[in-house]
C-alpha cells in the first residue's frame, strides 16, 4: 500500500527516509496531521509517526517540505506547530501503559514530527461500529481501571486531557486501552482562528469548556464529564445533548431512570453524575468517580503487559476511514449584541439568569456567518436536539427536508420573519423559540416595532445553531 492510497492530501510518499526510519503507508489523517506507519531500520519494528499537517494552512511543496497557503496563516501555523511539540514533550514524561509513548521527536520540512510506539487494535468509535455485540457491562467494567490509570496519571501531574472521546481511545488487541493525543495544535489553531472561538466535539464537551474564562473552572471533573459521555455512547448508541444546548432546555434523560438492558443501577448513576451540568455536582476525581461504580483505578504496575507494537489501523483520531466526529465552533466575538463583559456573565451559575448568560455566550453555535474569515478552517456539527417545529417558513426552504435547528431568544412583544416572511414561532418557557430549517441563505430579523436586529445565515450542513441576532 503506497503512502497516498489512503487519499490524504499532502502526504508523504512511501520509501521516504528520516535516517532510520523509512515510510511505508499512511495509516490515519485529518485536518491538522498525518500519522505513518514507518520502519525502523535500525532495531528493525514499525512505529508511528506522527506529522504536523494542518491542510488548511499549508501544502506539500516539491522538496517535501511544508509551504504555506499565504503569509496570513503564519502565526496561526506557528501556534499549531509550538503546541504540537509541547504535546509531545508531556506525553514523553509519562511512561504508562495506556498513554500514548513517545519515542523520538524531531523538526524537520518546516514542519515537526513524533515517533511513536505502533499500536495494535483500533479506536473505540471503530470498536463499537464493528463490535457493538461485544460491548455491555462486564466488557466496560475491563476496559475501565486501565483508562482511569492513564486519565489520572495526567491528572496527578497536574495537566488535564480536555478531548476524551471514542476517537481518542484505542483498544488493542490485548483488549487495554490507550488515550491517544490532546489534539493540542487542533484547539490551539481553533483558539486563535477567532481570537474566542472553541473547536470542541459536540456531546463530550461540558459547558465549562465553552467559557472563555473556563480555564478557571476546567479540572478533573473536565475529563470526567467527556468520559461520562464516552461511555453513555458505549450504552445508548448515541452521545449525549450537546451541554450549551442543555442550558437553554436539558433534554438529557438520566440512564437511572431509562435503565438501558443490562446495565447496573450503580454504573448508570455514576454515568449521570459524571454528566452533570455543574462542575461541582460531578466526582471530582477519578478516583470518586471509580468508588461510584465501585472499580480501581489500574496504576502502571498494575498494567505491566507489554504493549505490541504491530498492525495499528489509525493513529490519529481523525482516520481516513472514520473520519473526526464534527467539530463545535463557539464564536462569542461575532454576535451583533455584545454580551455583557463581566467573567461572571460567562460562567455557569444557578438559576435561570445564569443560564441564560451562558447560552448568549454560545452565540454562533456552528453558525456559517457571512462575514465570517475565509481563510478560519471550515468547521460543523450535527448533534440531536429536540425543537418544536416552525408552522411556517419560506417556500423554498419548505421544500426541501429541515436539517438545522435555529435557537434565538424571543423577548415579549418580538415577532420573527425569515426571508420576509412572518414566522409563527414562541418562546418556550425558557425563553427560547426555534426554527427547522433547509439548507440555504436565510435572513432572519427579529422586531419590536420599529426596532430590527438581524442576522445573515447560510446552513450548508446539519446542525444546531443558537444565535443572537444584532441591531
Amino acid at each position: 500500500m503506497s503512502a497516498n492510497e489512503n487519499h490524504i492530501p499532502n502526504a508523504l510518499p512511501a520509501g521516504y527516509r528520516f535516517n532510520e526510519f523509512e515510510i511505508r503507508d499512511v495509516v490515519g489523517g485529518g485536518g491538522f496531521g498525518i500519522v505513518y506507519r514507518a520502519w525502523d531500520h535500525q532495531l528493525e519494528r514499525f512505529i508511528a509517526i506522527k506529522e504536523y499537517m494542518p491542510q488548511s494552512l499549508a501544502v506539500r511543496a516539491a522538496d517535501m517540505s511544508l509551504e504555506l497557503r499565504g503569509e496570513r496563516f503564519q502565526k496561526l501555523f506557528n501556534a499549531g506547530r509550538n503546541s504540537f511539540i509541547q504535546e509531545a514533550r508531556l506525553l514523553a514524561r509519562f511512561n504508562h501503559p495506556g498513554l500514548l509513548h513517545v519515542l523520538r521527536f524531531w523538526e524537520e520540512n518546516g514542519t515537526a514530527y513524533m515517533g511513536t510506539l505502533f499500536y495494535s487494535g483500533m479506536t473505540l468509535k471503530a470498536w463499537q461500529a464493528s463490535q457493538s455485540d461485544a460491548v455491555d457491562e462486564a466488557w466496560i467494567r475491563r476496559l475501565l481501571p486501565p483508562l482511569f490509570g492513564a486519565i489520572n496519571t495526567i491528572h496527578t501531574a497536574g495537566y488535564l486531557h480536555r478531548d476524551i472521546s471514542l476517537d481518542n481511545i484505542q483498544i488493542q488487541d490485548n483488549q487495554l486501552p490507550v488515550l491517544l493525543d490532546f489534539g493540542s495544535a487542533r484547539k490551539e489553531i481553533g483558539n486563535l482562528s477567532d481570537e474566542t472561538e472553541i473547536m470542541l466535539k459536540p456531546g463530550f464537551a461540558p459547558i465549562e469548556q465553552y467559557s472563555e474564562e473556563g480555564e478557571v473552572e476546567q479540572g478533573p471533573w473536565t475529563d470526567i464529564y467527556a468520559l461520562g459521555a464516552v461511555l453513555h455512547t458505549l450504552i445508548t448508541g448515541h452521545a449525549p445533548p450537546v451541554s450549551v444546548v442543555r442550558c437553554i432546555e436539558d433534554n438529557y434523560q438520566p440512564l437511572a431512570v431509562t435503565r438501558p438492558e443490562g446495565y447496573s443501577l450503580p454504573l448508570l448513576h455514576a454515568i449521570d453524575c459524571a454528566l452533570a451540568m455543574k462542575p461541582q455536582d460531578r466526582p471530582q476525581t477519578i478516583d470518586a468517580f471509580a468508588q461510584l461504580i465501585d472499580l480501581p483505578v489500574s496504576d502502571a504496575e498494575a498494567l505491566s503487559t507489554p504493549l505490541p507494537v504491530v498492525a495499528l489501523p489509525a493513529g490519529l483520531p481523525e482516520t481516513a476511514a472514520e473520519p473526526e466526529p464534527p467539530l463545535v465552533a463557539v464564536n462569542p466575538a461575532a454576535a451583533a449584541e455584545p454580551i455583557a463583559g463581566s467573567a461572571a456573565g460567562r460562567r455557569v451559575s444557578p438559576g435561570i439568569v445564569a443560564l441564560a448568560a451562558v447560552a448568549l455566550l454560545a452565540v454562533g453555535l456552528v453558525v456559517w456567518q457571512t462575514v465570517r474569515h475565509s481563510e478560519t478552517p471550515p468547521v460543523a456539527a450535527a448533534p440531536e436536539a429536540a425543537a418544536p417545529a416552525a408552522t411556517k417558513v419560506p417556500a423554498a426552504a419548505a421544500s426541501t427536508p429541515a436539517i438545522a435547528t435555529i435557537y434565538l431568544q424571543l423577548h415579549s412583544g418580538e415577532s420573527v420573519v425569515l426571508n420576509g416572511e412572518v414566522q409563527d414561532v414562541k418562546a418556550a418557557s425558557s425563553g427560547f423559540a426555534s426554527l427547522n430549517l433547509a439548507a440555504g441563505s436565510y435572513r432572519l430579523e427579529v422586531r419590536h416595532g420599529d426596532q430590527v436586529r438581524s442576522q445573515a445565515l447560510t446552513i450548508k450542513q446539519p446542525g444546531t445553531w443558537l444565535i443572537n441576532p444584532g441591531n
